[in-house]
């Protein structure tokens, strides 16, 4: 357990301040959902938590705070990532023990054809996780997905999205809550969820766990729900969030040390790498209240560029006055995991794009890059070289970007 991340409170104490409120939230995941997901749990011994590529710390936290739970329950639970993740994110409960599909890909396969149960957090449709995707549509066992992206392919035997959700980490959280009442009950569905878990120790969470591994799966709640905001700064604005925060701070997450470890962990050349982007590389579209920076690898390893560096650069240009669309891409190789879908091409460019207000730049992501995310927040691909990606942009973007 982190000291640094976890504040030092009696943890029993502060629960039951909050077990009011918690019947107030509002029951987003319906019942029959919750006695399915129930069910697939319970009728399964060995589970495997998937989560989409380029880990970001809703996928983390998602896929973590799942295991934590699961195997509170005693489960066998392992979770595996295509490729690796951020090293900011690398001091999450347990983060150290996920597989790396890109690396360990014969252990994870033989997890995989053992399993009873895959759950799938925090991605819509197989090919968001490369060539896994492939393995996972050759499984027999159950599956069961967790989202919050547009248009679920409709791959899992339960689906629970929902695209108005910030996080899939509160979606989880939800899950969790609701879930925990069912699962310590010697009854396989319950005809309604309560709001209170009771751990076996007698202990009243608003979150299901024990008193050993509940701060871990509320760290792990707490990180996905704070990076998929942008630290609570869009896509944010409704009072249950607040409410869900609330009770993970009263279960002793430490928020300020959390927020340290991931917007404050980065090296001297990434912070170099950000005034570079801004002093040669941003391109302002007055005329579109639009912005574009592009990096191509060779500028990348000029900055000794690490997994995780990218990331908050396309946010930048959105603090500019009157820019409300921001598009950020970088050169990037082609995964082993990727190959099936770069066809002859030896480089991937990674497309992230932003935007403010009722603005939407998903469906850009989508018609342009096939992508896709949320209004605010989305991304895409494109194989192929990188004059030929800024071009695409450059060629679309005014059908697009066209709300003042």
């Amino acid at each position: 357990m982190f000291e640094c991340i976890y504040a030092k409170k009696n943890v029993t104490l502060h629960v039951n301040i909050f077990l009011t409120t918690m019947a107030n939230l509002t029951p987003i995941i319906t019942i029959q959902q919750i006695n399915t997901a129930n069910l697939l749990i319970q009728q399964s011994n060995r589970v495997v938590i998937l989560t989409h590529m380029s880990p970001d710390g809703d996928a983390m936290g998602s896929s973590l705070a799942m295991r934590h739970f699961l195997e509170s329950l005693g489960k066998q639970v392992s979770v595996i990532v295509p490729n690796t993740f951020p090293d900011f994110l690398a001091w999450m409960p347990k983060a150290n023990e996920d597989i790396i599909y890109e690396t360990q890909r014969e252990l994870a396969d033989s997890l995989l054809e053992q399993a009873d149960l895959v759950i799938c957090t925090d991605f819509n449709e197989p090919k968001r996780i490369g060539s896994l995707g492939d393995k996972l549509l050759s499984l027999s066992c159950k599956k069961m997905m967790i989202d919050h992206h547009l248009h679920p392919s409709d791959f899992a035997d339960l689906i629970i999205s929902y695209p108005s959700t910030p996080s899939t980490c509160e979606l989880v959280y939800r899950l969790i809550h609701q879930l925990s009442p069912i699962a310590n009950s010697p009854s396989p569905i319950a005809n309604s969820p309560s709001p209170i878990a009771h751990s076996p120790e007698g202990v009243q969470y608003p979150i299901g766990g024990t008193s050993s591994n509940i701060q871990d799966i509320a760290t792990c709640i707490y990180t996905g729900m704070m990076t998929d905001t942008g630290n609570f700064s869009f896509n944010s604005n409704y009072p249950e969030m607040y409410e869900i925060v609330g009770q993970l701070v009263a279960l002793g997450v430490n928020k300020d040390a959390i927020y340290n470890r991931v917007f404050n962990a980065y090296s001297a050349d990434r912070m170099r790498l950000m005034g570079y982007c801004l002093y040669k590389k941003m391109q302002i579209f007055p005329e579109h209240h639009t912005a574009l920076i592009y990096l191509s690898k060779k500028e990348l390893y000029r900055f000794n560029f690490q997994s995780g560096d990218a990331e908050g650069i396309v946010n930048l240009p959105l603090q500019i006055k009157d820019i409300h669309y921001s598009c950020f891409m970088r050169e990037d190789k082609v995964n082993p995991t990727e190959k099936a879908l770069a066809g002859e091409s030896k480089t991937k460019i990674k497309i992230s794009l932003r935007s403010q207000g009722d603005r939407p730049v998903n469906i850009f992501a989508r018609d342009i890059f096939g992508g896709g995310g949320h209004a605010n927040a989305s991304g895409g691909e494109y194989y192929g070289p990188l004059p030929e990606a800024v071009q695409r942009f450059l060629d679309n973007y005014r059908d697009y970007f066209n709300i003042p």
